[in-house]
């Protein structure tokens, strides 16, 4: 794809350069041939005046070695034979040939008559004895005078233009290459069984879609794992009951080589069981390690508890305002961990606050954090320090019972942390900082930190799923 783009800008590039400079050349030629004529005009020019006032030889020849080019040998007069008896006179330079010169007398008007070495401008003039014929010699030289300097520039301009292009093709292809690459190596990775693999959602839309749906997927894998693998040592805890009962039962069987052949059998299986629930045991804890390090999309999970959640919202006539979710939101905590912050804090929400209070889930997206604020618009908190300070086991019985110790482990584990302040809503606003990079954030930056908005989304409806009233109060607790 780089190489493809590169070839196309070059061959665009080449063909408007080509477009342009062939022209632009010719006509920098013409302009330089007129400029050599045009000079040689004026020179035959300025000795009409002389010629129309006398035709004696030693005041022609004065005036011509005064002449501009005089002096060099470029120009010449062919003057007519002045009575009867009379003798032409050829004054200066004389090049082009008699019947060239006849025929400049007998058009009446100025001609080029080609001369070894270059042209001659003819120039016919009236005196009083005829007509006679200035004649101005133009070199080759003159005629080309500038030009290949002007065909360097202009060839200089054009593949400095084909140079940029095929740099900037390059650029833009190396910017759509690279995602693509990475998506490549990432599914190559997962295919590997490298499940924490995630990809960086960047480059064209086309590509962040992609980048996208990949991570969905690779979140999708990493649960069904985890799913199976509790199934399995689910399973394996359920042999135990049985297989008890068929270690009593062999008890009873006396001696014998039949019965220890049998009591061997159920004590092997019975370490069989053994090892299948301790290696389902370390493959859950690794998947949940996985799932932890690649982390989660936090739009989509905040967008799933927001719809769980709208449905209590609805039959208590509250209005519920979601923003921020409308692109990916990667954070490195697991899915299941963030859903239990989220319900703990839109929990508060409901437990805390009247009926038909309004509330808000907002997420902004910055360099080395992602906050998420959830507001509402009750009466708010008198001291939220001391809550914080409770909640942290500082004092009291070490609970605030707005059951954020689950909030704040999942901040802290990120390195971020939990605060409580007034929302603009008017009511309580708990922003949970989940820090990117593992650093703390400075306490004294916390305002000025740059923050890209994202706002997206809007007020939920009412979507009438009051079926599920009673699990949303349930979350809450």
């Amino acid at each position: 794809m780089r190489w493809a783009l590169v070839k196309v800008a070059l061959a665009v590039t080449t063909m408007v350069v080509v477009a342009f400079a062939v022209p632009l050349g010719l006509v920098v030629k013409e302009m330089a041939s007129d400029r050599a004529y045009g000079g040689a005009e004026r020179q035959a020019a300025a000795l009409g005046p002389v010629l129309a006032i006398t035709t004696d030889r030693t005041q022609l020849e004065r005036a011509l070695a005064s002449a501009e080019t005089g002096p060099g040998g470029r120009i010449g007069i062919h003057v007519p034979a002045g009575g009867k008896g009379g003798d032409p006179a050829e004054i200066g330079a004389r090049r082009a040939a008699p019947a060239d010169v006849a025929a400049a007398i007998r058009l009446g008007r100025a001609s080029i008559a080609q001369v070894p070495g270059g042209t001659s401008l003819l120039q016919p003039t009236a005196v009083a004895s005829g007509i006679a014929v200035v004649e101005v010699y133009v070199p080759d030289d003159a005629l080309t005078n500038g030009v290949a300097t002007s065909w360097a520039v202009l060839a200089g301009v054009g593949l400095a233009l084909v140079i940029g292009s095929v740099a900037v093709a390059d650029r833009l292809g190396t910017r759509m290459v690279r995602p693509a690459e990475r998506l490549s190596a990432a599914a190559h990775d997962l295919g590997r069984g490298d499940f924490g693999v995630r990809v960086q959602e960047d480059g064209p839309k086309e590509l962040r879609s992609a980048a996208s749906a990949f991570n969905s997927m690779a979140d999708q894998v990493v649960q069904l794992l985890a799913h199976e693998r509790e199934l399995a040592a689910d399973l394996s805890h359920r042999l135990r009951t049985p297989l008890t009962v068929l270690r009593l039962n062999t008890a009873s069987l006396g001696d014998g080589p039949a019965a220890e052949q049998t009591r061997a059998a159920v004590a092997q299986l019975e370490r069989e069981v053994d090892q299948i629930i301790r290696t389902a045991r370390a493959q859950r804890e690794h998947t949940v390690q996985v799932a932890a390090a690649a982390g989660c999309d936090a739009a989509e999970v905040i967008r799933e508890r927001m719809d769980f959640w709208s449905a209590l919202a609805e039959d208590e006539g509250r209005t519920a305002r979601v923003a921020g979710v409308d692109r990916p939101v990667r954070v490195p905590v697991a899915r299941p961990d963030l859903a239990a912050a989220l319900d703990a804090m839109l929990g508060n929400v409901f437990r805390h606050t009247p009926e038909g209070t309004a509330f808000a889930v907002d997420v902004h997206n910055a360099d080395d954090a992602v906050i998420v604020l959830v507001s509402d618009a009750g009466a708010g908190i008198a001291d939220p320090a001391a809550a914080l300070r409770r909640g942290h086991g500082g004092g009291g019985d070490g609970s605030t019972g707005l059951g954020l110790d689950i909030v704040r482990q999942l901040a802290e584990s990120t390195g971020g942390d939990v605060r409580i302040g007034r929302s603009v809503l008017g009511g309580t606003e708990v922003r949970l900082w989940l820090a990117l990079d593992g650093r703390r954030p400075h306490p004294g930056a916390r305002r000025g930190h740059r923050l890209r908005r994202r706002i997206g989304g809007g007020t939920f409806g009412r979507r009438g799923r009051r079926a599920a009233r009673g699990t949303a109060r349930g979350a809450g607790s």
